[in-house]
């Protein structure tokens, strides 16, 4: 009652939060899932985090609508007609972005927009007008950080429009990856990219040629803060492991790799599969929710979402290294058994086969998860901790190993000296190189920008100062953003000249 009480009166939150952390409350009070004793001490002990989904998960985390269907069919149940110009296209689409849910009650994936609105690009200036009041009513109205959109591969001139509206308006929402691949994207459409990035950090590098191999098709979607799935398709729920949690109680390198990994890898898929079960067997979504009922989702293509962070400090610990050259990201024994424990996770969540997911070979998979703002001390995914990253070229060759497991999702963030707005073939170039060394996933921006990226997620600085200072700003993640800048030091990443 009493947590209930400081959200009603805490002066900081907007109402639409408040609602939220109540709706976040009320499901706290129940118990209705089967955990086994082993698994709630680890729970207990935050050595796996089940990401503040709730108690009783009632709807899935991520939902990725395949939005063609609505361009081509309408929407029955919102009785939305087929939209045949640039205003009905998106109107159409903003209604139904009201009606998509996730864990934070905003859709994560708000399409691949130059596809959706390609076609209804008739009068330049028009088509204009309405997409950048369609960039800004999402910001408005869907304020969470976590809402994301796709772009490319191809240069279009909705792509081209989507860039031009968040370089003038400079919003934190929606988040923006462009799928990117040299061969097919022109030189011109990637440097756009690169020059909106460098002004609000968006949009991230999708390495398109990659993903298209490991999803087994071009339609995929990066949602959320850069959470990979097939299209109609998302996650049940995402759990994740504090690698970092489980070293402190390890005796060794051997026993952390033969008997802890191993241990609490299996009681946390079987804490996936029951959250899962829940969801699909007992609550209400896949049963009435008119996105399954008139196929813009289909249940066959959900997976559960095995999370990770604190490679970094489980590596440093393990091998008790304090001298720069031998800590994670430089040395080679810390780089080499950072690798071993992901061989060693991926072996074991691979083999393990869920009742609920057909797709992926049946198993859930892995995410580099992007950490949370109560994190202290443990860096996110595989990343090298802030404030000791290595020089650029050595930083993604260390970086690329990595990225192979995590199709689900993984991310390097780099932030440029503002003087590369005068240079912007070097982004893409670095970009080139860092595709062609194995990264999947690469995000920039500059170091004048207000737009930041945290962590996977982005926020604008003059609002966390305007949180900091007591006020309520409209982005959900802005907090998250205030605790990880003062907590994680997210806003004090090394400048690249």
């Amino acid at each position: 009652m009493e947590q209930v009480l400081n959200i009603i009166k805490n002066r900081s939150l907007t109402y639409n939060q408040q609602v939220l952390q109540l709706a976040g409350q009320a499901e706290s009070t129940l118990d209705v899932l089967n955990i086994d004793e082993e698994t709630q001490k680890l729970l207990d002990a935050e050595i796996i985090c089940s990401m503040f989904e709730g108690n009783a998960p009632y709807r899935p985390r991520y939902i990725i609508p395949d939005y063609k269907i609505l361009m081509e069919k309408g929407c029955k149940f919102l009785d939305l007609d087929v939209p045949t110009d640039i205003w009905e296209a998106t109107n159409n689409l903003l209604i139904f972005y009201k009606h998509v849910p996730s864990i934070t009650s905003y859709p994560v994936y708000l399409g691949n927009l130059d596809d959706l609105l390609e076609p209804f690009v008739k009068d330049e200036e028009e088509a204009y007008k309405a997409i950048k009041l369609f960039i800004k009513h999402i910001d408005r109205t869907l304020t969470d950080s976590f809402v994301h959109a796709n772009i490319g591969p191809k240069d279009t001139k909705a792509g081209r429009m989507v860039l031009r509206a968040m370089e003038e308006l400079e919003v934190a929402v929606p988040n923006l990856t462009v799928k990117y691949d040299k061969d097919i994207t022109s030189n011109d459409f990637a440097k756009l990219c690169a020059k909106t990035a460098l002004v609000t950090a968006k949009p991230s590098f999708a390495n398109h040629k990659m993903d298209i191999v490991d999803f087994g098709t071009e339609n995929y979607a990066l949602a959320s803060c850069y959470n990979g799935f097939i299209i109609g398709g998302g996650g049940y729920t995402l759990v994740r492991l504090v690698l970092s949690r489980l070293a402190e109680q390890s005796e060794s390198v051997e026993d952390f790799l033969e008997n802890k990994i191993p241990f609490v890898a299996n009681k946390m898929l079987n804490y996936i599969e029951e959250r899962t079960r829940f969801l699909v067997e007992e609550a209400a979504f896949f049963n009435t929710n008119f996105l399954v009922k008139e196929g813009f989702i289909k249940k066959e293509l959900f997976t559960g979402m095995f999370g990770m962070v604190g490679l970094a400090e489980a590596v440093n610990h393990l091998l008790n290294v304090t001298e720069q050259k031998d800590r994670f990201g430089y040395g080679k024994e810390a780089n080499d058994l950072g690798l071993k424990i992901i061989e060693k996770i991926n072996e074991i969540v691979s083999s393990y086969k869920s009742k609920y997911v057909e797709c992926f070979g049946g198993s859930h998979v892995l995410h580099a998860q992007v950490g949370i703002d109560t994190d202290q001390g443990i860096s996110p995914g595989c990343r090298i901790p802030v404030g000791e990253e290595p020089e650029l070229f050595k930083h993604i060759i260390q970086s690329a190993p990595y990225h192979k497991y995590f199709f689900n999702g993984i991310g390097d963030i780099f932030v440029f000296e503002d003087t590369y707005k005068e240079n912007l073939e070097a982004i893409v170039n670095v970009i080139d190189g860092a595709f062609n060394s194995g990264i999947r996933y690469i995000s920039v921006y500059s170091d004048s920008c207000d737009v930041v990226r945290v962590t996977g997620y982005l926020v604008k600085k003059s609002e966390v100062a305007e949180l900091e200072s007591g006020k309520a700003v409209k982005n959900n993640a802005t907090v998250f953003g205030m605790n990880a800048k003062n907590g994680a030091k997210a806003f004090d990443r090394r400048i690249r000249d």
